[in-house]
């Protein structure tokens, strides 16, 4: 079906108001740096959560998780652990607590609370920001080939080439709508900052949650008067050594693409993928839109606040819409145009089935939804790129002290360049897959050694870490262009989950090597960012320092109870993904079970976590003091 006039003016009226709402916010986003880039610490906690869950409710993610419901059954909430969606468990416990008490503007800012201002915090300085650049780029150009793919389904280059005064070649069409639509993602994160990324951001939501309850109720009502043709082992979420699961006498394309996702052991793919989620969760976030919202927050508690509700609001509403998707496509598969160059490409199941089943006047208000979901996320990154140029680059290398004006100027120019540079990369991406797998397992992979190492050990230095990074960067960039020609039997699809420990194991002997031969960070640097930042870990030599200089330090025993938080949360956050897909399903009984589930450990993360957060008084410290009791021994 065609996209209707009506539809048409929904998306407009939308792209619109985002204008609108970055002209209104302009004024107060160029106060200053802070309030730019941070909307000067002053948005509520539940708001920078509606636009952090908004920003992960993007289209090719969306796009992604329907093509492997659709697929894998209940097995695939498991598959979400590659980015891992778990990480926002840890930061709900205890590590958005440990960021937003650095008070930094950006994860590179961070670098020099940890590191200090020596030769090695500089270039570990330097790398986190190469590392940042690289990293939002990649999302960007992730995004952009959604974006591309979503919008061709909807709007024919038949209608649109009469009106273009140039020819574009079949190929680059979906980057044609994309550079079109992106324009007003970039128009209002530059103009508003954080504070207009954050409103339009809430906006976005409650229109993704509109719209996921309409296509979950015209899912079910399309299920009651049919059944789904699916494996048995479909409906469970629990699995053998082996998948198990055999579409052949169904839908035969299917049992081709779990080959080539090469998922078919999937006990070790899921041991591969929590061991690296475990490790990527304890390094603490990426420097994207995550961190940039937690360090936006009021106070350590708002943080962990901020993060604990991410859960609960994108959860149940995003799988809503996914599940339904997935059932509409099940149900119609032979109805849904998913050929694309001769071959059926299961990332079309979203637009595909949203033009068949979903009326005129809805399907603008999804469309709008899912338009704002891709817009979310581009904006979101564009933000934290920019700050890491502005902040970390040009303020801290060029000019110290710029004037709010300039500091305006320099955010535009760099957020063309950032959009520039991610949309010639996204030319170039095959599908969406391809870029996830590079992005969770190749250059995340490279990040996880020296991220994991400055939390928890007193000795790794500024030296350790730009070693460490390097070592996990360049093999990220280098490995996908050499490593399929070496091991063309393996699925390209996972080849980087499967050299994983390979990366994981060159960065870390390069955090080693440039921890020892190089001296420690200084005391006074350790002793300070122990006092505002609180970790545990092996931080015994630090206490020993702060010591024998007169100063008494309390050492940090909640390493047991965040660990078992840690646990129960995974848990308690696995219900809150299954119970929707149940719903759905209408598979009643198991519904209830995950709602049960989801509420027992509630109740006890009530108690051993809520009740137990910073208060507020800690926020409202200034930087310069110590948020730990210090006692001067007489």
């Amino acid at each position: 079906m065609a996209i209707q006039q009506l539809d048409l003016f929904i998306i407009v009226v939308y792209l619109l108001s985002t204008v609108v709402i970055g002209l209104v916010l302009n004024k107060r986003a160029k106060a200053s740096k802070e309030s730019y880039l941070l909307g000067g610490n002053s948005v509520p906690w539940y708001m920078l959560a509606l636009s952090n869950a908004s920003g992960m409710f993007d289209i090719s993610g969306t796009m992604w998780m329907v093509s492997i419901l659709f697929i894998y059954g209940l097995k695939s909430v498991w598959l979400p652990w590659l980015w891992p969606v778990f990480n926002q468990v840890f930061l709900m416990v205890y590590l958005s607590i440990w960021l937003r008490r650095s008070n930094a503007t950006t994860g590179a800012e961070w670098i020099k609370s940890r590191f200090g201002i020596d030769r090695g915090a500089e270039l570990s300085h330097l790398i986190v920001v190469i590392f940042a650049i690289i990293n939002c780029l990649g999302f960007m150009a992730y995004g952009f080939v959604g974006l591309g793919k979503f919008v061709e389904l909807f709007i024919p280059w038949s209608v649109v080439s009469p009106y273009v005064p140039f020819d574009v070649a079949p190929a680059y069409v979906p980057h044609f709508y994309g550079i079109s639509l992106t324009i007003f993602a970039i128009f209002y994160a530059l103009a508003g900052g954080m504070l207009s990324i954050v409103w339009t951001d809430v906006i976005q939501y409650l229109i993704m949650t509109v719209s996921g309850i309409v296509i979950a109720l015209i899912a079910m009502n399309k299920l009651m008067d049919s059944s789904l043709l699916v494996p048995d082992s479909w409906w469970s979420p629990f699995f053998s050594w082996n998948l198990e699961m055999d579409w052949r006498p169904l839908i035969p394309a299917v049992q081709e693409k779990i080959k080539s996702d090469g998922y078919e052991l999937f006990s070790i793919i899921f041991m591969m993928m929590l061991c690296k989620g475990f490790l990527v969760s304890a390094a603490g976030p990426a420097p994207n839109f995550d961190m940039q919202k937690i360090l936006s927050t009021k106070s350590p508690r708002e943080g962990a606040l901020m993060s604990g509700l991410v859960s609960v609001i994108l959860l149940p509403t995003r799988y809503l819409m996914i599940t339904g998707i997935a059932v509409l496509g099940i149900l119609y598969f032979d109805d849904l145009n998913l050929m694309v160059n001769g071959a059926v490409d299961f990332e079309q199941l979203l637009p595909s089935a949203i033009s068949l089943f979903v009326p005129t006047g809805l399907m603008g208000l999804l469309l709008a939804g899912l338009l704002a979901a891709f817009m979310s996320t581009f904006a979101g990154t564009l933000n934290a790129a920019q700050a890491y140029i502005v902040n970390d680059i040009y303020v801290k290398y060029v000019e110290h002290d710029p004037k709010p004006k300039k500091i305006a100027f320099l955010n535009y120019m760099s957020g063309l360049l950032i959009v520039g540079i991610s949309v010639f990369f996204g030319i170039f991406v095959k599908d969406i897959n391809s870029v996830l797998q590079w992005l969770v397992s190749g250059l995340w992979g490279g990040y996880i050694a020296a991220n994991v190492l400055k939390w928890y050990w007193w000795r790794f230095n500024g030296y350790g870490y730009f070693f460490g990074m390097i070592g996990g960067i360049i093999p990220a960039l280098i490995f996908p262009l050499i490593l399929p020609g070496f091991f063309p039997e393996l699925p390209e699809a996972i080849l980087m989950l499967y050299f994983f420990p390979v990366l994981l194991g060159i960065s870390f002997v390069g955090c080693l090597i440039g921890t020892y031969m190089f001296p420690s960070t200084e005391a006074s640097v350790l002793i300070d960012f122990y006092q505002k930042v609180r970790p545990w870990g092996f931080w015994k030599p630090v206490r020993q320092m702060a010591k024998s200089k007169g100063i008494s330090l309390q050492k940090n025993d909640d390493f047991k109870r965040d660990m078992s938080n840690v646990i129960i949360g995974v848990i308690w956050q696995t219900a809150l993904t299954i119970f929707p897909i149940y719903l759905v399903l209408m598979q009643w009984t198991a519904m209830g079970i995950a709602l049960g589930i989801a509420g027992v450990l509630s109740i006890i993360l009530k108690y051993s976590w809520f009740d137990r957060l910073p208060s507020e008084k800690e926020g409202q410290a200034k930087q310069s003091e110590i948020y730990i009791k210090e006692e001067i021994e007489q």
